[in-house]
């Protein structure tokens, strides 16, 4: 084969090696259907802004059977607004939610799970619509277009919701959005009670993939030489 044939082929599956070693994990689902990967993907989520009017918190759940039990608590309110019933009770970080407002949960493969926002004696709402009893409660969009549209509705209902219910294509493109409706206020359906974004963690690059890659450019750098004084 020609050497700069071979030396190029090589240099290609190295850097296939190095890039793939770090590709995301594909998910089975995440979205109001339910949080289910193919294999352990960890997720960093952020706070966002809350309306809800309580002092609730996020959780991620574990569910089996239709039961739902708490596994972590992602983010909790300290007080239920910035300052009353201002701005449609906002809260931001650092006022209603202390901390850093950023946090990574690893989902462990072939595990169903959910998110849950627990508003004290509101209740607790999921994610996953089959565990409400009010059905949808979350909605999941791409960052962007999620928010805009939340913000741009002239109702206190948000009449989208049945379009935001998968955030499978944002979760590893730019993040997704998620944001409840937390049922009180007679389940206004405004989706603006609880907001945070996830995002697919990038999986680190493995000594394997390192290896691979290192070894292929050193071969070709061999070859190069060989033939310089051949």
């Amino acid at each position: 084969m020609n050497t700069k044939l071979l030396s190029a082929l090589t240099a290609t599956a190295a850097a296939t090696a190095l890039f793939g070693a770090g590709a995301p994990a594909q998910a089975f689902s995440f979205g109001t259907n339910g949080i289910t990967f193919s294999q352990d993907t960890s997720v960093k989520f952020n706070f966002k802004e809350s309306h809800g009017g309580y002092t609730s918190s996020l959780g991620i759940y574990s569910v089996n059977n239709s039961a739902a039990t708490l596994v972590s608590t992602l983010f909790s309110e300290t007080k239920s607004s910035d300052n009353g019933s201002s701005n449609e009770w906002k809260g931001t970080l650092g006022n209603t939610v202390l901390g850093s407002g950023s946090t990574v949960f690893t989902f462990l493969a072939n595990q169903i799970y959910t998110l849950g926002l627990n508003s004290g004696w509101a209740g607790t709402v999921y994610s996953t619509s089959a565990l409400n009893t009010r059905n949808q409660q979350a909605v999941f969009g791409a960052q962007s277009q999620l928010w805009d549209a939340l913000n741009t509705e002239e109702t206190n209902s948000f009449g989208s919701a049945g379009k935001f219910t998968n955030g499978i294509g944002s979760l590893f493109n730019g993040g997704t959005l998620i944001s409840f409706d937390d049922g009180g206020n007679g389940n206004d359906a405004d989706f603006q009670d609880f907001t945070v974004s996830a995002e697919a963690v990038p999986e680190p690059m493995t000594m394997t993939g390192l290896a691979l890659g290192l070894g292929g450019l050193v071969a070709a750098r061999r070859r190069r030489a060989s033939k310089t004084t051949s």
